[in-house]
């Protein structure tokens, strides 16, 4: 069974070839297990390579398992987090950093899914007093959950913000390739020079098959961090086949081909639409690979009988559409010739 290809999201992708290669390289005889391996001792190499020799890195399955370990390593339960209201940890995680940290999240309204240092200190007032959580970290997520970016300045203002007043600065990066790439910089200069302390870094949506990452670019924030990943069964027994899958992203930069393609279809897709549905509302900077467009309801639903995609706003009638590293142009033209049928039906 083929399905069509779909804009509901960048995990409904495949494989990328080059990752079930790889994969299949390391599927020859027997290798240690639980990340005693060549592989994984070589995607720490490409980690330090690309984030900094100070950077500690630990495989694991997915993002929220990612999340949720970063948050148990450095968090205690009368602790809290700040965030965007829009942020994953908060919105889709069915309360895993609750559930599994005992933190409290300290939501932020924003303009568009981005944390600014003035609207965190709110929160502040409180430190010291027994009756209170205590905020211990910031949570950014790089790109947004609304497809939008923080810039280098945005990023390094955050940091001099949590550096100000002792708060971690962590970032969950499950888009970090397509953002380097929209910025046009190294993933470096996006975490390790800002002054980010623990990066979660996203693999799965960027052509791997199932494999995310913790990465410690204070080393010290990493001491003891094992039995952390153990405990919350994020530790992979044939760690082999996750970390052959980085080697193949990381090591002749199939991350940024694919995060650059990506993001490149997502402007064709704006463009279409755009040209062909100009009565239609393209709610936020299309700066990665996602769209967030308001359309009237009866065609989101009759659209979406035809091809699946999430609505983000049930309220607003607004749909998320996301390009992945296997759209083609043909994709692209084939649903947005389906969207102006259904725009014009209605009209």
């Amino acid at each position: 069974m083929h399905p069509s290809h779909t804009f509901a999201s960048d995990n409904f992708s495949g494989i990328h070839p080059e990752v079930l290669q790889a994969i299949q390289q390391a599927n020859t005889g027997h290798a240690m297990a639980y990340g005693g391996d060549p592989w994984t001792r070589k995607v720490q190499e490409m980690f330090k390579m690309h984030l900094g020799p100070s950077a500690e890195s630990f495989v694991v399955f997915n993002g929220t398992g990612a999340n949720v370990c970063a948050l148990k390593q450095v968090l205690s339960s009368w602790q809290a987090v700040i965030c965007a209201e829009t942020a994953h940890i908060w919105t889709d995680e069915c309360g895993a950093p609750v559930a599994n940290v005992g933190c409290s999240l300290l939501t932020v309204p924003t303009k568009e899914g981005k944390l600014q240092p003035e609207r965190m200190s709110a929160f502040l007032h409180h430190r010291g007093v027994q009756h209170h959580v205590q905020p211990a970290a910031i949570f950014i997520t790089q790109s947004t959950e609304l497809g939008t970016l923080y810039s280098i300045e945005e990023l390094q203002s955050i940091a001099e913000f949590a550096r100000q007043h002792g708060l971690l600065f962590l970032m969950d990066g499950a888009r970090i390739c397509n953002a380097a790439a929209a910025l046009n910089v190294p993933l470096k200069a996006l975490t390790t020079d800002v002054g980010v302390d623990i990066l979660t870094f996203g693999g799965t949506k960027n052509g791997l098959m199932g494999a995310d990452a913790i990465v410690f670019l204070k080393p010290q924030l990493a001491e003891q961090f094992q039995y952390v990943r153990k405990q919350q069964m994020q530790l992979a027994s044939k760690m082999r086949f996750l970390s052959a899958q980085f080697v193949a992203l990381l090591e002749k930069d199939l991350w940024l081909r694919n995060a650059r393609h990506s993001n490149a279809m997502a402007k064709v897709l704006e463009d279409s639409i755009r040209r062909h549905c100009p009565e239609l509302s393209i709610l936020y900077p299309v700066q990665v690979n996602a769209l967030f467009v308001q359309l009237p309801h009866v065609v989101l639903k009759k659209l979406q009988e035809k091809q699946f995609f999430w609505i983000w706003d049930v309220e607003k009638s607004v749909a998320r559409w996301m390009t992945s590293w296997d759209t083609q142009p043909e994709h692209i033209e084939a649903f947005v010739k389906e969207l102006k049928i259904l725009l014009s039906n209605n009209s």
